[in-house]
């Protein structure tokens, strides 16, 4: 008797777990000589952000003297291209605080503390410029997109008795988040 039972228990296992096994089987014969197995896969996409420059540096327009005069002169900056599979934004500021100053002429010492806020920038040619500082600033931002492009705009601003004679630079950091 217990022999019985334990057949029949082998005998319902078999066909619990037969079915499940054949699943994963295929076999054929005759016309058509094809099966099919059914499948899964799966993955997990995470956040892809990619920031291009059209170019790592911008030479600033050489003031002149109606640029002192007005108080500032325009260069057009780099064009910026977003790539990204969520909503993203990208931000902008200054790595220093002030400009790094060079001297150039004997006797006329560059302007060692010429502040990062004499660089404007903006995303519209003849629009409102902000100030650069040191705190990151929205640039702009998007939803998903394959490439959103933005120009970057700088007025430089000049001042006749502040801003000598010298080779100026300042260091720009762009960083692109996405949320």
């Amino acid at each position: 008797m217990k022999r019985a039972a334990v057949m029949l228990v082998a005998v319902i296992l078999c066909a619990v777990v037969a079915p499940a096994r054949s699943l994963a089987q295929c076999s054929a014969s005759g016309a058509p000589d094809n099966c099919s197995v059914p499948g899964s896969v799966s993955m997990a996409a995470a956040r892809v952000v990619r920031l291009q420059m059209s170019a790592g540096s911008t030479s600033l327009t050489a003031p002149t003297p109606s640029d002192f005069d007005a108080g500032f002169n325009s260069t057009t900056g780099p064009t910026l291209t977003v790539s990204a599979n969520a909503a993203w934004t990208l931000h902008i500021r200054s790595g220093t605080a002030v400009w790094t100053a060079g001297n150039t002429s004997a006797g006329a010492p560059a302007r060692t503390n010429k502040p990062a806020a004499d660089l404007m920038w903006s995303t519209v040619s003849g629009g409102a410029f902000s100030a650069l500082t040191t705190t990151d600033a929205s640039l702009v931002g998007g939803a998903a997109t394959a490439n959103s492009a933005t120009t970057l705009y700088f007025q430089t601003l000049y001042n006749w008795s502040l801003d000598t004679p010298g080779n100026y630079s300042l260091s720009i950091v762009l960083t692109l988040t996405s949320p």
